[in-house]
């Protein structure tokens, strides 16, 4: 599957819903979906207000973290980004806008972590401690890390899945997914300047805390997982065919966050 549509598409059957951002701030995002083949496909925008129309970059700042989750070989979801006619409000645009297939399989029934944790958690058990005990270690602390590397501020707990059979009687998570509002995505072109790619903004996690920085601390020394090493040759695999989406100051600050932030996480580790 080609993972960037630079032609047109012509998605304007789609119907959208609204979607309070979770994030707190202004805005809202808007989701569709469709049957395709008895399979569904979702589609999702970046940031939308009515005055505005599509604004940020939280669509293409998925596919940039698909990419470096392949790279580092985190189980994810994988998304395409497609340049789209579209209708809202009864006017048509054109934007981009990211796309996910279901990754539920047969018989799954999804529920919110946060849901899943109220209703099985022990007394006094916290997110993390509950996520340890059901056996999902090693994906908290590979999404802690992630969620570190690109600063992504919206974790909550809705946005990790739990993927229920009731008939195998089997529980998961679903791959991690819904990177969107991370790197840069509300910062104006004019404002790029400004930003300081580490700095430590606050984050949403539901297992952790509002710093991504100390939510990395939350790993105890010698249990971090493995994962391939990230180089600096890799910005041309996670980069490419976005210099028609984003400019080239924003890929250089998105690549400067992911590359520096990597550093800090390998002297934590080497160091404990």
């Amino acid at each position: 599957m080609e993972q960037i549509i630079h032609t047109p598409q012509d998605l304007t059957y789609l119907s959208w819903s609204k979607i309070r951002n979770s994030s707190g701030t202004a805005g809202s995002f808007l989701k569709s979906q469709e049957d395709i083949g008895g399979k569904k496909r979702f589609y999702k925008l970046s940031d939308y207000t009515p005055f505005y129309g599509v604004i940020g970059h939280e669509s293409v700042n998925e596919i940039i973290a698909d990419r470096l989750l392949t790279v580092l070989d985190i189980p994810h979801i994988p998304y395409q980004l497609i340049h789209a006619d579209i209708v809202i409000d009864h006017k048509q645009i054109r934007t981009w806008l990211c796309a996910s297939d279901d990754f539920r399989e047969r018989g799954e029934k999804k529920a919110a972590l946060d849901d899943y944790y109220l209703a099985n958690r022990q007394e006094n058990e916290s997110p993390l401690d509950f996520c340890i005990r059901s056996g999902w270690t090693e994906y908290i602390y590979q999404m802690l890390i992630t969620d570190y590397l690109i600063l992504n501020r919206d974790r909550h707990g809705a946005n990790i899945e739990v993927l229920i059979n009731p008939h195998r009687k089997t529980v998961r998570l679903a791959p991690l997914f819904d990177h969107g509002v991370s790197f840069f995505c509300r910062t104006s072109e004019d404002d790029l300047e400004k930003e300081d790619v580490m700095a430590d903004k606050k984050v949403q996690c539901f297992v952790g805390s509002h710093s991504a920085l100390d939510n990395l601390h939350l790993i105890p020394a010698g249990q971090y997982p493995r994962l391939n090493s990230l180089k600096e040759s890799d910005r041309s695999f996670i980069l490419e065919g976005l210099e028609d989406v984003l400019s080239r100051r924003r890929l250089d600050y998105t690549w400067e966050m992911i590359w520096r932030r990597w550093q800090v996480y390998e002297n934590l580790r080497n160091q404990r």
